[in-house]
């Protein structure tokens, strides 16, 4: 990281996005072990430079795909807190008017998120098609995909990546790799050091990166944008990373061994990022507090909006199922 290769601006603006990520997670945390939220959450604490460094690479109109584990995803956007908040809580003043929850939430007029997923690996497919619908409509957006490591074992992973790259689509693949699908360590189950190596299947171009320096997401992205957006296809961007709860929130996750979370501190996004603010004079303590403080009155703004707001009306249950207006949906 570099003063002189990036801005103030920017590189502030990194931290704050990562402390709302974090934010957000610890009060969604708090809120649900409360019971007061139904379902269940996944929660990113600890991976909050990959959504952050990886969303600063595109373009606002840019699409992106998210996970079931895509609260940091929607933040690092330009997701509304608020809105986010209460969709959590099932309001009727959330994204999708409470109906979506946690796992489904989804922008497409605003955010251009084409939305979270709770099957796994099914945001793969999801922005392939948006990819191809870039590709027929020969317009220079680029679609943003994020999947878990475990989600490369499926076989929508290697169906979509054949397509696009046989039809050069402008995607970018990005593997958050936290070693874990549910308990599963992702070495036991793959017989690659890496995910990114098998871009070589492909013939295009994969890269693993840190995924704990939101500045060397960004660099890995941009490069991996700026070469789909130019029509030479997509790319596999994988960044390791560290998943400080369990599979969801309430998971011990007692089957990791405690040199996991030992590295995962050690590696922590955020302090680590602070301290390099401090050491190259980009920012002063003053400067970082005053932003953690706004971050965290943002959040309780959030979470006061989302208690107060009313629950949807039951005639809404049947309403908002299906949609035939989607702009990206191809006509048949």
């Amino acid at each position: 990281m570099s003063e002189k290769k990036y801005s103030k601006e920017m590189l502030l603006g990194m931290y704050e996005m990562m402390l709302k990520i974090k934010g957000f997670e610890s009060k969604a945390a708090e809120c649900f072990t409360k019971g007061m939220m139904h379902g269940n959450i996944h929660l990113c604490l600890g991976q909050e430079a990959v959504p952050t460094g990886a969303c600063y690479a595109l373009e606002p109109d840019d699409y992106m795909a998210s996970t079931h584990r895509g609260h940091g995803h929607c933040i690092a956007k330009g997701g509304d807190l608020n809105l986010m908040m209460a969709e959590l809580f099932g309001k009727k003043t959330g994204y999708c008017k409470g109906k979506g929850g946690s796992m489904h939430i989804a922008d497409i007029d605003g955010l251009c998120s084409l939305g979270a997923n709770g099957i796994v690996g099914a945001g793969i497919p999801i922005a392939t098609g948006s990819a191809f619908a870039s590709k027929i409509w020969g317009d220079k957006h680029v679609t943003l995909c994020f999947f878990g490591d475990s989600a490369s074992n499926q076989g929508t992973f290697h169906e979509s990546i054949n397509m696009a790259a046989a039809w050069k689509l402008p995607v970018v693949f990005l593997c958050e790799n936290n070693r874990y699908g549910v308990s599963t360590e992702i070495h036991g189950v793959t017989n690659t050091d890496t995910i990114a190596v098998r871009a070589k299947a492909y013939d295009i171009p994969g890269k693993t990166v840190d995924g704990n320096d939101p500045v060397t997401v960004y660099e890995a992205v941009k490069e991996a944008v700026d070469y789909a957006r130019a029509g030479n296809g997509p790319s596999i961007v994988e960044c390791t990373t560290f998943r400080h709860q369990g599979h969801y929130c309430g998971d011990p996750a007692v089957y990791r061994p405690a040199s996991y979370m030992e590295k995962a501190h050690e590696k922590e996004a955020i302090p680590n990022f602070h301290n390099k603010l401090i050491k190259e004079n980009v920012a002063t303590e003053e400067e970082l507090v005053a932003i953690e403080t706004a971050v965290d009155e943002a959040i309780e703004a959030a979470y006061k909006f989302a208690t107060e707001s009313e629950y949807p009306d039951p005639s809404e249950a049947t309403t908002d199922v299906y949609s035939s207006d989607n702009e990206r949906g191809v006509v048949r």
